[in-house]
C-alpha cells in the first residue's frame, strides 16, 4: 500500500450521440440499444449501431456521404493490385489511395478462389471485367445516382469473316479477350491452342467498336498480356483454325463489348447482389443465381444505397461472435436500409470477406478475427481539405493532462489555405492567413492563448478553408472546448485499505467519479453535485486486487471534461 500516487496521463474522449440524418431518427427506438455518430470528413458521417432482435444483437455500420460529383467526392470500384486475378486487404487499397484522396469503403463484389469478381467492374467507363447472369449489378452515372439492374453483355470480335461470340477477361466461352486488367498474362488452359496478341489495342469503352491489329500469334497459353495491348484467346480446335485463318499477324480486327440496358455512359460499376431496395421498398429476393439459403443466412453484409436527396449510403453489418452481433439476411438488410431512407440499394460482397474501413484502417470488427483479403472494393474519396479528430477538450491548467490541443489538416493538391480558431464574442485566433501550401500533413499546437493572452473557456472551432489547383473551395472544420474546470487528477493509497482519488475543480461542477475495470465496466459509481471550486478526494475501499481505472467527469456552464487514471490495487 506504500506506491506513489498515480497521475493522470489521458484526457478521455467525449462520445457524441447524434442522428445520422432525419430518416435515420425515424427507425424504431425501442430496438436500437446504442447509437454514435461521428463526422469522418467533410460531410460524410459514421454512424455505429446497435440493435436488439430476436435472434441477438445486430451491429450497423453505415456511411452518410453526399452525392458523388467526381471531383470532390467520388465512388468507384477499387481493384486489388490493379489486376483481376488478385487479392488484397481493403485496409491495404485505402492506404494505396491515401496519397491521393481521403477514403472510406466496403468490401465489393464476390470472388473465385483465383480472385477474379464474379460480375461486372467497370472503372472510369471502361470494362474490366463482364457482368453476371442472373445478379443485380450497381452502376453509378457521372453525376452520381446509383442505378441498379441485372445487366446482360454481349461481346463480338470480327476480322475476315462473321462475327464471333467472346468473353472478356473471363475464362468461360470459346473466344475471350483478356486486357492488363485481368493481369500480366493470359491464364494458362488445356484447352488453349491459339492466341492472336496485340502490341496496342484501344480501351474497352462500351457500344464502341474498338479495332487492334495482330502483331503476333502464340499457341502456349500464358503469354504475356502488351502493357496497352490486348490478347485474344481461342480454345478448342476448330475455333483455333477460325482465329488463326480469320485473324493472322497483320489483320484488323474489330471488338464490339455491349450491355443491356445500356450501361456504356456510365462512370463505373460493381458486381454483387441482390437487390435490396427498389423505388423506397425493400425487395424479397428468393434467389438471383445465389446458392440455396445464402440470402436468408445470418452474416456479415454489405450494401450500397442512395437517399431521395442523392446521398450515398454505404453500410456494412458485423457478425463477429453471437455475442457482438449475429449478422443478418438480406431482406433483414433490406428493411434496415428503407428505415435509413434508401429509395435504391443493392448488396455487395456477404460473409468473412465483408467489413468496413477509413484511411486505412478498419471500422469493423472481423467476422473471421482477421481481415481477409478480397477482390474489389467500393470506395468514396474526398480530395478536399481534411482536418484531423481533435481531442475534445483544451485544458491549459498545468496539469500535464490536455494542456496543448494539435491542429492538424492535410492537403491532397497544392491549395491556398486560410486556417482559423473561432470563439466566443467573435474571439478568433489565426493560424494561416491565406498563403499557398503543398501538398502534405500540416500541424500546429495551440496552449489556450493568444499573444500569451488567455482566451475565453467555451467551445472552439478549428476552421480551415482551401482553395486547390482546381479552384475548388472546400472546408473542413473540428469543434473543442477550451475548459479548466477539471485539473490534477490523481489516485493514491489510503490509510483505510482503499484508494482516493484526488483532483481539483477552477468552478462549480457535477461530478461523477467512476471506478473501471479495464473493459470499462463500472465497480463504482459516485454523483457528486454542485461541488464548490477547489480540491477534493473520493475515497473508495476497494476488496479486490486488480487493475482498474478512475474517471471523472465533470459539467459546468462550459461543458464537460474528463480525466482518467489507471491504477492497481494491491
Amino acid at each position: 500500500m506504500g506506491r506513489k500516487p498515480f497521475i493522470v496521463v489521458v484526457l478521455a474522449a467525449l462520445v457524441v450521440t447524434t442522428a445520422a440524418s432525419a430518416a435515420h431518427s425515424a427507425r424504431r427506438a425501442d430496438t436500437v440499444v446504442s447509437s454514435t455518430t461521428t463526422e469522418l470528413m467533410p460531410g460524410v458521417t459514421y454512424t455505429r449501431e446497435v440493435e436488439l432482435t430476436a435472434a441477438g444483437p445486430v451491429v450497423l455500420d453505415i456511411v452518410t456521404a453526399p452525392k458523388p460529383d467526381g471531383t470532390v467526392y467520388s465512388l468507384a470500384p477499387v481493384l486489388s493490385n490493379g489486376t483481376l486475378v488478385h487479392t488484397a486487404k481493403l485496409t491495404r487499397m485505402e492506404q494505396g489511395l491515401y496519397p491521393h484522396a481521403t477514403t472510406v469503403g466496403l468490401d465489393g463484389d464476390y470472388f473465385d478462389a483465383g480472385g477474379e469478381p464474379n460480375s461486372i467492374l467497370m472503372r472510369r467507363g471502361l470494362l474490366d471485367s463482364q457482368p453476371k447472369t442472373g445478379r443485380t449489378s450497381a452502376g453509378f452515372s457521372t453525376d452520381g445516382t446509383l442505378q441498379a439492374a441485372q445487366v446482360a453483355f454481349s461481346g463480338t470480335w470480327q476480322a475476315t469473316a462473321g462475327q464471333r461470340q467472346l468473353a472478356l477477361n473471363s475464362r468461360r466461352g470459346h473466344f475471350t479477350l483478356f486486357t492488363r486488367a485481368y493481369g500480366h498474362s493470359t491464364p494458362l488452359e488445356p484447352d488453349t491452342v491459339a492466341e492472336a496478341v496485340f502490341s496496342s489495342f484501344p480501351p474497352t469503352a462500351v457500344g464502341e467498336d474498338i479495332v487492334g491489329t495482330v502483331s503476333q500469334m502464340t499457341s502456349v497459353g500464358g503469354t504475356p498480356i502488351p502493357p496497352g495491348g490486348a490478347v485474344l484467346v481461342a480454345r478448342g480446335t476448330d475455333n483455333a483454325t477460325k482465329l488463326q485463318t480469320e485473324a493472322g499477324v497483320g489483320q484488323q480486327v474489330t471488338v464490339h463489348l455491349t450491355l443491356t440496358p445500356d450501361w456504356s455512359g456510365l462512370a463505373s460499376a460493381i458486381g454483387g447482389g441482390p437487390v435490396l431496395v427498389k423505388d423506397g421498398k425493400a425487395v424479397f429476393v428468393n434467389g438471383e443465381t445465389f446458392r440455396p439459403g445464402f440470402l436468408q443466412s445470418r452474416m456479415a453484409r454489405g450494401a450500397v444505397g442512395q437517399l431521395a436527396d442523392g446521398r450515398i449510403l454505404l453500410v456494412t453489418v458485423e457478425a463477429a461472435a453471437p455475442a457482438y452481433s449475429v449478422g443478418i439476411s438480406t431482406y433483414s438488410l433490406a428493411l434496415e436500409l428503407v428505415k435509413l431512407g434508401a429509395v435504391t440499394a443493392v448488396g455487395l460482397g456477404s460473409g468473412p470477406q465483408a467489413g468496413m474501413a477509413f484511411n486505412g484502417s478498419l471500422l469493423t470488427r472481423p467476422a473471421s478475427g482477421t481481415e481477409q483479403s478480397i477482390s474489389d472494393a467500393l470506395v468514396l474519396s474526398y480530395t478536399g481539405v481534411y482536418a484531423s479528430p481533435v481531442a475534445p477538450v483544451l485544458s491549459p491548467n498545468g496539469d500535464g493532462a490536455g494542456d496543448t490541443e494539435t491542429l492538424t489538416y492535410r492537403l491532397v493538391r497544392p491549395a491556398t489555405v486560410t486556417a482559423t480558431l473561432h470563439g466566443p464574442n467573435g474571439a478568433i485566433v489565426p493560424i494561416e492567413s491565406g498563403g499557398p501550401e503543398a501538398v502534405g500533413v500540416h500541424t500546429f499546437v495551440w496552449d489556450g492563448t493568444l499573444a500569451s493572452v488567455p482566451q475565453p473557456e467555451a467551445a472552439w472551432t478549428f476552421s480551415v478553408t482551401a482553395t486547390d489547383d482546381r479552384a475548388i473551395e472546400t472546408t473542413a472544420e473540428r469543434t473543442f472546448s477550451l475548459d479548466k474546470t477539471l485539473g490534477s487528477l490523481t489516485v493514491f493509497s489510503n490509510s483505510s485499505g482503499g484508494e482516493t482519488a484526488r483532483f481539483v475543480l477552477s468552478r462549480q461542477a457535477d461530478v461523477v467519479v467512476r471506478v473501471l475495470r479495464p473493459n470499462g465496466y463500472a465497480v463504482a459509481t459516485f454523483h457528486l453535485p454542485h461541488l464548490a471550486p477547489g480540491p477534493h478526494r473520493v475515497p473508495w475501499k476497494g476488496t479486490t486486487a486488480g487493475k482498474y481505472v478512475m474517471r471523472v467527469d465533470a459539467t459546468s456552464t462550459i461543458g464537460t471534461s474528463s480525466l482518467v487514471a489507471p491504477f492497481v490495487l494491491k
